[in-house]
């Protein structure tokens, strides 16, 4: 283990970790990882057109107290180097080959949005790799409504332009008083973080994922039978990029499910309710 990994053990903040990087052929991965060390460690996948900056710290600091949690931009998004891939699949192998270059044999993985449906592929592609999922504001392959991702979001994303608001108040939460009053609480947090922030992404690697996305929302469903891994599923009750339907399908669909859903919220539910989605995930962890 090199001096550098020896010293994350002491990190137990999100925005105190640095910024590591690991070689996966010709590619640099940007990460952080943080957390006790012992155990099965959490990897965290994100949205689409998110990089490291983009995970929610309070999550990441509250699973890392009884956790080690691994964090990173996928391949052209961030830091990370290459060309942002096109499809669900290539992330998922990109994924593995990340998780195997740690020289881990097991992860829990949690997947937010698009790191959702990468999530679910990593268990379909190694089942032996994923001990448990929790899979957040995401749903199946040929999943309602996911290959409109794009035609619903457009809008709200030039809305924010327009009004100089970061688009993700409009598309991860309610236009309640309480949906509001948690965005700006959302978005001050991702922005706590001075030094050492990932680069932003690029349109041209956002353009691609949002590809990924549609190919996903377009492919046959699969059988999700077939994954005995335990899995958490959590939305809000008014999903509008990946409607929440998708989160009752699935948890129908899997064999070994718990399903939670947070009320007046949107795609991004766990972040309105980060204190309570943190505890019941530490205690499904734990089961």
């Amino acid at each position: 283990m090199s001096d550098t990994v020896i010293k994350q053990t002491s990190v137990t903040r999100f925005i105190d970790a640095p910024n590591l990087f690991i070689g996966i052929g010709d590619t640099n991965f940007v990460y952080r990882d943080l957390g006790p060390r012992g155990g099965v460690p959490i990897l965290m996948l994100n949205h689409w057109g998110a990089v490291l900056d983009n995970f929610d710290p309070r999550i990441v600091d509250g699973l890392a107290t009884r956790h080690r949690v691994i964090t990173a931009s996928y391949r052209g998004m961030g830091a990370t180097g290459g060309t942002a891939p096109v499809t669900v699949g290539e992330m998922a192998r990109d994924a593995i080959a990340f998780v195997q270059a740690l020289g881990l044999e097991k992860v829990d993985v949690l997947g937010f949005s698009m790191g959702g449906f990468v999530a679910q592929d990593i268990a379909m592609k190694t089942p032996g790799l994923v001990r448990k999922l929790i899979l957040t504001g995401t749903g199946p392959a040929g999943g309602t409504g996911i290959n409109k991702v794009g035609r619903v979001s457009w809008p709200l994303i030039v809305r924010g332009l327009l009004t100089r608001r970061d688009p993700k108040l409009y598309l991860f939460f309610t236009a309640t008083e309480n949906g509001r009053t948690a965005a700006k609480a959302f978005l001050q947090r991702l922005g706590e973080r001075k030094e050492g922030r990932d680069r932003e992404p690029a349109i041209g690697a956002f353009l691609r994922q949002l590809k990924a996305i549609k190919a996903w929302g377009n492919q046959a469903p699969q059988d999700l039978g077939r994954i005995g891994s335990p899995v958490l599923v959590a939305n809000g009750d008014n999903d509008i990029m990946v409607p929440t339907a998708n989160s009752h399908d699935m948890a129908r669909r899997f064999p070994n499910a718990e399903l939670v859903i947070y009320g007046d919220a949107g795609h991004g539910g766990i972040f309105q309710y980060h204190s309570d989605f943190v505890a019941k995930t530490l205690t499904f962890l734990a089961s």
